[in-house]
């Protein structure tokens, strides 16, 4: 094992992020999962922050004739000459009239397809906002409402994903319904805790197994309004989603965060480094899991953890924020911050924790970096930073240190990443 930590704590942990979110891009993971073209049109759709560079993969792949239509958030758009896959851009993670538009113009697409057709559908993270086609009797401000007080809620992807099924005409399954009688190819980078394809960009191809009423538990759970109209149709189940696939589905997940863990995990040991890697399923209250992985640091460096120093702590899933503040960040910059407070500027660690689609909810940025003197910073910048915690302004520090860690778009999402580096005490 190692002796010594890398010279460059920060450049390390950033390569393991770029690791992570290379193994799981699109020209990486799709094309063995394509099918063999149908003797009829190939029509592709989708949508989801991989959406472009999945349909860049797919032009690649298939040089007959097909046609589609893609939806990627602002600034996604991956690069593809003479596409014919169009890609449009639209609002995230609160839907817009773009993505509205859109994905009407998806469903009439699919709608058109014929027994001798294939539907190909291209799905990653981000969808659910981008696919944005109200149920009847919903509209899109009642939308954008609703999903904007989930996010601020404190409520996981699982549950607003249940919300949003609910309220939709594409999502939940409708568009695998929509397609009969062509047969689905749904491919999938999984973005959510279990990979469950249902829940995936709230699974527009695949079974919906919540009801109408889970949905309307999730809202009053979190207290979130919603219009009397809204509030009738789902107490009398008139929202209900499809609850098997009439046609010809198939579903494959081609890439999942447990991959990005595992390349991030071989490149650190081939650095000599011991690795423990908590799994790509936790969730919770960011700033509660940034005390717990800070009691493990304090353990490791004690010589009573479960690996010894030097080591690195991998971790993926999603913590949440339960928003209170008028700040700016998300729940890896809050995770970081919290972090920092909780080691107390001890030597010898330094922390990672960003969002692989280079975006961290309000942050800005995808995540940022923490090290032993970051408490000292923020303290001598002025910074209280339990009120910052409190007012939910975790980016706006980081952005003032220098330390937030923006990449840009990555094209891919595979959730959250977060790498711990621990050196000798």
């Amino acid at each position: 094992m190692a002796t010594a930590l890398p010279p460059d704590p920060f450049t390390f942990l950033k390569s393991l992020y770029e690791t992570a979110v290379a193994s799981v891009q699109a020209d990486v993971c799709l094309a063995p999962h394509l099918p063999s073209p149908p003797t009829g049109r190939l029509i592709v759709v989708g949508a989801g922050k991989a959406a472009a560079a999945m349909a860049a993969v797919v032009e690649e792949c298939y040089p007959h004739r097909l046609e589609g239509l893609v939806i990627v958030p602002d600034g996604y758009s991956a690069k593809i000459e003479n596409p014919r896959v169009t890609v449009i851009e639209a609002s995230h993670p609160v839907p817009d009239v773009r993505g509205e538009a859109a994905a009407a113009k998806i469903l009439s697409l699919v709608q058109s397809a014929g027994p001798s057709d294939m539907v190909l559908a291209l799905i990653s993270g981000g969808a659910s906002a981008l696919m944005a086609l109200p149920a009847p009797g919903v509209t899109l401000d009642d939308k954008r409402a609703i999903t904007a007080a989930l996010l601020r809620s404190g409520a996981d992807i699982t549950q607003i994903n249940c919300v949003r099924k609910h309220l939709s005409a594409i999502k939940g399954g409708h568009l695998a319904a929509a397609a009969a009688p062509a047969p689905v190819f749904n491919l999938i980078i999984s973005d959510v805790i279990g990979d469950d394809p249902a829940v995936v960009a709230s699974g527009p191809c695949v079974p919906d197994p919540t009801t109408c009423a889970d949905a309307l538990a999730v809202l009053d759970k979190y207290s979130v309004a919603v219009p009397t109209a809204i509030r009738t149709a789902l107490t009398a189940g008139d929202f209900e989603t499809p609850k098997e696939n009439d046609g010809d589905v198939t579903t494959r997940i081609i890439a999942r965060p447990s991959d990005a863990l595992a390349a991030a995990a071989a490149a650190a040991r081939r650095e000599g480094l011991a690795v423990l890697n908590l799994g790509d399923r936790l969730d919770g209250d960011a700033r509660a899991g940034a005390a717990a992985q800070a009691a493990l640091v304090r353990a490791v460096q004690a010589g009573t953890g479960p690996v010894q120093a030097p080591c690195v702590i991998l971790s993926g899933g999603e913590y949440v924020v339960t928003v209170k503040g008028a700040g700016r960040g998300g729940p890896n910059t809050e995770f970081a911050l919290a972090l920092a407070a909780e080691l107390e500027g001890s030597a010898g660690v330094w922390g990672l924790a960003a969002d692989t689609d280079g975006r961290d909810g309000a942050a800005g940025a995808a995540g940022a970096l923490i090290g032993p003197d970051t408490l000292r910073r923020v303290r001598t910048a002025g910074w209280d930073i339990r009120a910052v915690l409190a007012g939910n302004d975790s980016a706006g520090v980081f952005a003032s240190l220098g330390d937030l860690l923006d990449p840009g778009p990555t094209y891919t999402n595979v959730n959250d990443f977060r790498a711990i580096l621990v050196g000798p005490a």
